[in-house]
């Protein structure tokens, strides 16, 4: 490999962590769910599509700046979060896992086929800020627009660790995902968590769509499948239950994408990233942190 080979491999690197954060939002998702619930939500990246839809479509008449395109696409992921748990979690029994699995999986189907009837199946221009903006360090450049998703992503895991560990509800999150028996005999209402967890992980989930719309510059309902397998492979490889897992696998899997992308081709790329994901499941079932049973 001469000089100029590895100026490249470290670029492809470099760009593929920074588009990572809206693979470690995603995650974040789906491991937040995952450890109230012990529930996996297969509609969660459709849903997260389907909010970056929706922002597109309300503020299509009034040409309205990026920023509060971004803003409405988190309300509208809270939306539908809470719209996902009232018909696929709320009034189905927990008790059979396969039901909700199901329920999802059908929400998924369900989402995909309004985006495609709302939008004739056509990929739409999404709005990015600081895309014409290019830092360059030495050999290096970095896009102003993966450079704001990155920091974007990191405001937002930030204010979510902030939110679970420095506030009530928060504290009583990790009660139901600990002990839901007893955060119950306490007086904290299980349902009113549950939900409130679906709606944080919709406007999570918003955001990441939003900044992946961005950062590729459209949205297609094409992307609903791929990003539910990235999330689930994120959540595995980070450890189910675990958000700084989620984080760490979502930045490590963007940038090997784009490195494998770099050396395979776009067309390969997913299959290494597979080959990735039972590497972990044969060698680290547990992920990279592995959630604890002590109490906190």
């Amino acid at each position: 490999m001469n000089i100029l080979d590895a100026i490249d491999t470290i670029q492809s690197i470099a760009d593929g962590v920074l588009f990572g954060a809206t693979y470690a939002l995603l995650g974040i998702g789906f491991t937040l769910v995952f450890g109230v619930m012990h529930k996996i939500n297969l509609s969660y990246a459709a849903a997260s599509v389907g909010a970056s839809y929706a922002s597109l479509l309300i503020l299509a008449g009034i040409k309205a700046p990026p920023p509060l395109v971004f803003l409405l696409a988190a309300i509208c992921g809270g939306f539908i979060g809470g719209m996902v748990y009232i018909v696929a979690f709320r009034f189905i029994p927990l008790a059979n896992p396969l039901a909700t699995l199901m329920s999802t999986v059908g929400l998924l189907l369900l989402i995909d086929e309004i985006i495609v009837h709302t939008t004739a199946g056509v990929p739409l221009a999404y709005p990015a800020l600081f895309s014409d903006v290019i830092i360059r360090a030495g050999p290096f450049s970095l896009r102003g627009d993966l450079m704001f998703v990155f920091v974007l992503g990191c405001i937002c895991m930030m204010l979510l660790l902030l939110l679970l560990y420095r506030t009530k509800l928060g504290l009583a999150t990790r009660a139901v995902s600990q002990q839901p028996v007893a955060a119950e005999l306490c007086g904290i209402s299980i349902t009113g968590v549950n939900g409130l967890t679906f709606v944080i992980t919709g406007v999570v989930g918003g955001i990441a769509g939003a900044m992946i719309g961005a950062a590729i510059g459209m949205l297609s309902p094409l992307l609903s499948l791929p990003l539910t397998v990235k999330g689930l492979i994120v959540t595995v490889i980070g450890g189910l239950g675990s958000i700084p897992g989620a984080i760490i696998a979502g930045l490590l899997v963007g940038g090997l994408e784009n490195l494998f992308q770099f050396f395979r081709g776009v067309s390969e790329r997913d299959l290494y990233i597979m080959l990735l994901l039972f590497v972990f499941l044969v060698f680290r079932p547990g992920g990279l942190f592995a959630a604890s049973a002590e109490r906190d």
